[in-house]
């Protein structure tokens, strides 16, 4: 690189945005994720040892994926490069294998290629790689919002190890705009601004576990907010909530917090209150809370706490969030608290919850298998594998029932749907006891 190149590319790398320019180069820097990067991970280990495989990062938006890519390209040994699945074509992969062909024939050196969107591509496109991917001539690292299961090619991902980023904690957010606003070589130090505690805390709680999100917001409020008498420039609360494009949600000076409030509500649903519930819906919507926000906060509780002791609570909720969003302020208000109250005043059971938290429990736990005569019996050849002999037909039996075996050999005996003895739960219990009995 001469010098020319050497100004130009410095140039470029300063007025690159902050969020690009805060990416971590190397693991110890990378802020949340341990999940997957702790120090006793697989993939730490993978990476510090350079013995990556072929690996689809998964999760929302600024969590980390393309961040853990680039700190790979720090580290490996191997050739690096990227494309974009959003504007890259057949053209550019080929470019990019020939590329690691040569690469790989004439110094043994390994290409591992970047493709950010990843579900982007169509299916010839993610077909076209699959060769490559097999043979060892690249190393792909997928990135996506989407879950990869049902847009990645299922070549690709029994090829690759899958990791799931999720949204960053509160705190992890609040380390990278402490790092954003005071660090003078990747960050704004420079420009001598300081941000008060109750922005930093208001720009990490909404930004939702977005990186990306509060990173563009306080170097938009440090751009844009005039310095002070004392030659500084301050982020306070307001100019983070215009520069989020958020509202600040204050509620009465008695100094309730913000998830106070939420939890009350919640509580107040769960407890049976309706009269709370709404005095705690009013408080929020008095305070500009986000009527989806609520919306979401009435459906989760109508599943959870409320579940098949009224299947109607999830159908009222559901219809509520839908017509908030069609309707909006101030006559969603009348909309969110009928779907309250309907919640609050349904019977209540967490049936749904024990059940699917004991099933997980046994999937991480048991290796299991179909039954045979459960397994699919429609391709050729699948009936001299035994798949789908001895089913019976349900429906061709007294009250469309019929004693078989439907659970895994391996946890036969496992129960994971009690129901409660409230609401259609009492009748469900009801109607498998008889069902059991007249089998």
């Amino acid at each position: 690189m001469d010098l020319f190149e050497y100004a130009r590319q410095k140039n470029m790398d300063q007025e690159a945005p902050l969020a690009s320019r805060l990416r971590p180069t190397t693991l110890e820097e990378v802020v949340g994720q341990q999940h997957i990067i702790g120090k006793d991970k697989l993939l730490y280990r993978a990476i510090k040892a350079d013995k990556l495989s072929s690996i689809i990062f998964y999760g929302p938006p600024g969590t980390g994926k393309t961040t853990l890519a680039k700190v790979i390209a720090h580290t490996t040994s191997a050739e690096f490069t990227q494309i974009n699945a959003t504007v890259a074509g057949k053209k550019d992969m080929e470019e990019v294998v020939q590329k690691a062909k040569e690469t790989l024939g004439m110094y043994q050196k390994k290409t591992i290629l970047f493709v950010d969107e990843i579900h982007r591509f169509n299916k010839g496109q993610q077909d076209y790689l699959l060769p490559f991917v097999e043979d060892g001539t690249i190393i792909l690292i997928g990135a996506t919002t989407e879950n990869p299961y049902f847009e990645v090619n299922g070549a690709l991902i029994s090829r690759s190890s899958i990791f799931e980023l999720h949204p960053l904690e509160k705190e992890d957010i609040k380390t990278l705009l402490k790092r954003a606003v005071y660090d003078q070589e990747k960050g704004m130090g420079s420009y001598h601004a300081e941000i008060d505690e109750e922005a930093l805390e208001f720009l990490a709680d909404i930004a939702g576990g977005d990186a990306r999100n509060a990173l563009n917001a306080i170097e938009l409020g440090i751009l844009t907010t005039e310095r002070s008498a004392d030659g500084k420039i301050h982020i306070t609360l307001d100019v983070a909530s215009e520069c989020i494009q958020k509202r600040v949600v204050r509620y009465d000076k008695t100094g309730d917090n913000h998830y106070d409030t939420i939890s009350a509500f919640i509580k107040s649903m769960r407890g049976s209150d309706p009269d709370a519930a709404v005095y705690y819906l009013a408080k929020m919507l008095y305070a500009g809370e986000d009527v989806k926000f609520i919306a979401r906060r009435i459906m989760i509780c109508a599943s959870e706490d409320v579940g098949n002791a009224d299947p109607m609570a999830l159908q009222v909720a559901v219809a509520a969030a839908q017509a908030v969003e069609r309707i909006g302020m101030p006559e969603s208000q009348i909309i969110l608290s009928q779907a309250v109250t309907y919640v609050a005043t349904a019977p209540k059971s967490n049936a749904a919850v024990k059940a699917i938290s004991a099933a997980m429990e046994n999937v991480r736990n048991y290796k299991t298998t179909v039954p045979a005569h459960l397994q699919d019996a429609h391709y050729k050849g699948s009936q001299k594998l035994g798949h789908g002999v001895g089913y019976k037909y349900a429906h061709d039996y007294p009250n469309h029932y019929v004693e078989q075996q439907y659970m895994p050999s391996e946890i036969q005996k496992a129960k994971f749907y009690e129901p409660s003895d409230n609401g259609h739960e009492k009748e469900i219990k009801e109607w498998m006891e008889f069902l059991k009995k007249n089998s």
